[in-house]
């Protein structure tokens, strides 16, 4: 039976950003600040819909919100893997289509220890806010390869650009909410005997 809390927590600063991070995988309070409004949006929508609990405090060096973006992904990924540990007992495979109004996203999704992401979506504005719409591939980038997840995420319709990034986070959020989810096992699930 399964009493631990499964959490991660990751300090990092560097030239370019500061950042506090932490993720509760089994739920608790979500309190984001980057200082970017919409990765703060998205960030909140990836914490309800994967059912985790998200700390999240950032700032970057005011260059642009190229660094800040990226490094959240890297933040988040690391904290997501810490979280993780030797992934007893876990789904490991997550799927789910979404839609959100004339968006529809779907993601497959891979605890694998082996870091890919496949990102087929497309954006007709350059920029939600203060958010480049180039950084969402790279932000997912970031989690990805520093969670050591597979990813395929892919839009299977939509123009406006705010519905179809919204719909990319929550398909991975959804995604993400089944593949970690615990079956009462404690074994591996992989016929390896680990996932590294």
């Amino acid at each position: 039976m399964h009493d631990e809390r499964r959490a991660g927590a990751i300090a990092r600063t560097t030239a370019e950003t500061s950042i506090e991070l932490t993720i509760d995988l089994d739920g608790g309070p979500v309190e984001i600040d980057t200082s970017v409004d919409f990765l703060d949006h998205m960030l909140h929508a990836f914490a309800k819909h994967s059912g985790c609990g998200l700390s999240v405090r950032a700032r970057g060096d005011g260059m642009d919100n190229h660094h800040v973006i990226e490094d959240v992904g890297i933040a988040l990924g690391k904290a997501i893997a810490d979280a993780l540990g030797e992934k007893r007992g876990i789904v490991r495979f997550g799927s789910i289509m979404v839609p959100l109004d004339e968006a529809l996203v779907s993601c497959a999704l891979d605890i694998s220890g082996r870091p890919f992401l496949s990102f087929r979506v497309s954006f007709l504005r350059e920029d939600l806010g203060a958010m480049p719409t180039e950084m969402i591939g790279e932000f997912v980038r970031a989690v990805t390869d520093n969670a050591k997840i597979t990813v395929h995420l892919m839009q299977m319709s939509g123009h406006v650009a705010h519905h179809v990034c919204e719909a990319s986070f929550k398909a991975f959020a959804r995604a993400f909410a089944m593949a970690k989810t615990l079956t009462g096992e404690q074994s591996v699930p992989s016929t390896k005997g680990l996932i590294e």
